[in-house]
């Protein structure tokens, strides 16, 4: 799997083998690939002020099980399975529930601020939409909430979401599905769009 990394593509193989191989500083590669989409995932989970701390521990696991990391496979999916279970761990281990406004405002941290040049009224809009998307989203099960996290707020296609989570393709499909009817009801002007948005 080839991803882009400052410019450069990195080939996730030729590294992992690398690593393996006993070259630990290549590691560095696949860590800097992936850190922002790692961060954007720790936030939106619920990680909040705690994000950094999870993504480094879940880059430290990684590292560790990466001689049971299977050939073949995509390293951002399982890199992402591991950084979802280092946030639950991390808001059980912390007896604290974020508040939606924590969450909102971690994972607001997390995307591209809006250009100074983009009219108020459209900046404005957009900060109440992403506020009503996040609310929406606390009254989902976990499972629909993760696959709408995966999918549309971390923009994976449907077989990354399904390593990802560990569930087959047609799981994702239909708990997905139920999640965006769901939404649907909550958020009457929602509908997700091609490549992960959401609009």
């Amino acid at each position: 799997m080839r991803t882009r990394e400052g410019g450069r593509i990195v080939d996730e193989a030729v590294v992992i083998a690398r690593v393996r191989a006993g070259e630990p500083e290549a590691y560095a590669e696949l860590v800097r690939a992936h850190t922002g989409i790692a961060l954007r995932a720790a936030a939106a989970l619920g990680a909040g002020a705690d994000a950094e701390d999870v993504v480094q521990q879940a880059f430290v696991k990684a590292y560790c099980a990466l001689g049971r990391f299977r050939d073949g496979m995509a390293f951002r999916p399982w890199l992402l399975s591991i950084v979802a279970n280092e946030t639950r761990n991390t808001v059980r281990a912390a007896v604290r529930r974020n508040t939606l406004a924590d969450r909102e405002a971690a994972f607001a941290e997390t995307r591209p601020v809006i250009p100074e040049s983009a009219d108020p009224a459209v900046a404005t809009l957009e900060t109440e939409r992403r506020g009503a998307l996040a609310a929406a989203l606390e009254k989902l099960s976990e499972e629909h909430r993760l696959v709408v996290t995966y999918r549309y707020l971390l923009e994976m296609d449907e077989r990354e979401t399904a390593q990802a989570l560990g569930w087959p393709r047609g799981t994702v499909k239909s708990r997905l599905n139920r999640a965006l009817r769901k939404l649907e009801r909550l958020l009457p002007d929602f509908r997700p769009r091609e490549g992960g948005e959401t609009a």
